[in-house]
């Protein structure tokens, strides 16, 4: 069994749809960069390996990743909503993710994309609110959508503003079980580590 991981950046912005392991490749250069990860897997299906494409949402880590680079804001009480604040985040603990990812290999049967993301993805204002209850900080100092859009890198649009309310389809239909469903869960399992 082959398992590679790309993210749910592969739907693009799907604004309030909820999307699935069904849904077809979005727009956007994310978007391609995923389509292209997963395409370089042909050559192991064709010889017969079983494959499974990771879509990972942000894998929620105070060592890394998206969260740690939040941390140090928010615990000065700088955080806050980003744009528009209604744009979904598709996110999963990292305990659960690294579990779904050995769920998936030991059910033989499953094979393809795969999202590992928690079955209830939440908006950047629920998010938002979620960080700052578990640090107890406040959360009134909004960012601005044209700010993100001026941060080196240009990127902001299809990550910080883009909206990807994905669905662990295979993982539910293969009867994970998440022990961070909730968003206050999933930070509170960050944090205590």
């Amino acid at each position: 069994c082959l398992v590679s991981a790309s993210g749910v950046s592969f739907y693009g912005d799907s604004g309030n749809r909820e999307v699935d392991e069904g849904d077809p490749i979005g727009q956007g250069f994310l978007a391609d960069v995923c389509r292209d990860w997963e395409g370089s897997l042909a050559p192991a299906r064709q010889a017969g390996i079983r494959v499974i494409m990771a879509r990972m949402g942000i894998v929620l880590s105070a060592g890394g990743g998206a969260l740690a680079q939040m941390l140090p804001p928010f615990r000065l009480g700088l955080g806050g909503i980003a744009g528009s604040g209604r744009q979904y985040l598709s996110w999963i603990s990292l305990e659960d993710a690294a579990r779904a990812l050995i769920h998936l290999v030991e059910c033989k049967a499953v094979h393809g994309p795969a999202n590992i993301v928690s079955p209830n993805p939440v908006t950047n204002v629920e998010f938002t609110r979620a960080l700052g209850r578990a640090l107890r900080r406040p959360t009134i100092l909004p960012v601005p959508s044209f700010a993100l859009r001026c941060l080196p890198g240009g990127m902001a649009h299809e990550t910080i503003l883009a909206s990807i309310r994905a669905r662990p389809g295979v993982l539910q239909k293969n009867s994970f079980p998440f022990r961070h469903p909730s968003i206050g869960e999933g930070i509170r399992s960050a944090l205590s580590k």
